[in-house]
């Protein structure tokens, strides 16, 4: 998708939800899709911050799912290998269906999808609820029913929704639209549906921007929402997503989990810490993790990042619960917008705790007792990235500048 900014009723609006920190589930978050997906954050790789339109071929998608398995990747979890926007022709058959660019999938899509399930991967595919995609390719406006059953032919697993040209309420159809009263449940809904009617289990990752408030809503139709607009090479971009995504924790749960838009780590806009703190900060919000840089140059402290097996295992934790903030005794309050250092959430056989010197160099601490869903007593812990262990009723931990440390804590 081309790069959104967000505009500033939404920014106001995600403030107002990340000054609360949550105190737990929602009872009416317990219901959601139930299309047997998205148990757990989907991981794989997506192309879009790897060359955009320019890689959306099937000669990039053959060589990335080389590499997925001969980096040790696919092995680590991650599964789902998608191409994002420009993969059509600029415009549909005579019958209407969607059509792979020939010069692009000279075979088409099917035996490239077939060749990545043969080397045990998943295939997806990105669309739009609108008339167009956002680089102005055909969009599934209209052919809902059509497209999904175009898809499951092809052996699609996961399917990205758009959310570009469509019906603005100040007038016309623009590319973005970021008037608040204009909505796109229905538009969704009616994907959603064809989806489910299409013969085949496929992923719905609904790309909305963080319109609507999707998070409130997003469990009813998707497998996963985006909850801002896209995210750009820097620190600055994924701390300012990150705080959004604390104050909506409550609303990830197994079949539906919110997106904090595909991994940048890779494309030298970050040191190694802020890489560290980057997927640290997806893993324990129960974000999907998808890679989305040029697998061939990968560094190796970046790959380490990546294939980290304890930080995917809280990312992919069964009970599917999201980690926000929590506030240490004696420390400062946290400000709607602005990264805070302290977080925790719940896992099915612990508590994870994260802290990241969101504000540079800094001596993080705090007592087990402060934590939710621990207490006061001795508690045991691992921390993921460099593999301390110890026990006792607190932790302090010197970081560098945007370092993170993710503490997996047991009785």
């Amino acid at each position: 998708m081309k790069s959104i900014s967000v505009p500033l009723f939404l920014a106001a609006a995600i403030q107002d939800v990340t000054s609360a920190v949550p105190t737990g589930q929602d009872d009416s978050v317990t219901k959601r899709l139930e299309n047997g997906l998205g148990r757990t954050p989907a991981l794989g790789y997506n192309n879009w911050n790897n060359g955009g339109c320019t890689h959306a071929t099937a000669d990039a998608a053959l060589k990335v799912a080389d590499l997925l398995i001969s980096l040790g990747l696919k092995d680590a979890g991650y599964q789902y290998l998608n191409i994002d926007d420009c993969w059509s022709s600029k415009s549909r058959n005579s019958t209407g269906h969607l059509v792979a660019d020939p010069s692009k999938w000279p075979q088409g899509i099917k035996p490239v999808a077939d060749k990545i399930h043969g080397m045990g991967l998943k295939f997806g595919l990105y669309g739009d609820a609108g008339t167009m995609t956002c680089a102005g390719y055909p969009g599934s406006q209209g052919h809902e029913a059509q497209d999904a059953k175009t898809l499951a032919s092809w052996g699609v697993d996961y399917w990205k929704h758009d959310a570009c040209y469509l019906p603005c309420a100040t007038g016309g159809v623009p590319q973005t639209c970021w008037d608040s009263r204009s909505n796109t449940k229905s538009y969704y809904a009616t994907m959603r549906d064809a989806l489910a009617g299409a013969g085949r289990p496929i992923l719905f990752s609904m790309c909305q921007w963080g319109r609507d408030s999707v998070w409130t809503w997003g469990k009813d139709y998707g497998n996963s929402w985006r909850m801002s607009g896209d995210i750009a090479n820097n620190w600055n971009s994924l701390a300012t997503i990150a705080a959004n995504a604390a104050g909506m924790s409550q609303y990830a749960a197994p079949g539906g989990f919110n997106d904090l838009d595909m991994l940048q780590v890779g494309n030298g806009g970050l040191t190694e810490n802020e890489e560290r703190a980057h997927v640290g900060l997806w893993a324990i919000a129960k974000s999907p993790l998808l890679i989305g840089t040029d697998l061939s140059k990968l560094k190796q402290s970046t790959l380490t990042i990546l294939k980290n097996k304890a930080l995917i295992a809280i990312n992919q934790d069964s009970l599917g619960k999201a980690a926000g903030y929590f506030r240490p005794s004696g420390k400062p309050a946290p400000v709607g917008g602005k990264l805070y250092p302290y977080w925790a959430g719940p896992l099915k056989d612990g508590v994870v705790v994260g802290l990241v010197a969101s504000d540079g160099a800094a001596t993080l601490s705090f007592n087990f007792a402060d934590v939710p869903g621990l207490g006061s007593g001795t508690w045991k812990w691992t921390e993921v990235f460099t593999g301390a262990t110890g026990s006792g009723t607190s932790i302090s931990a010197q970081l560098a500048s945007h370092d993170m440390r993710v503490y997996k804590i047991t009785k």
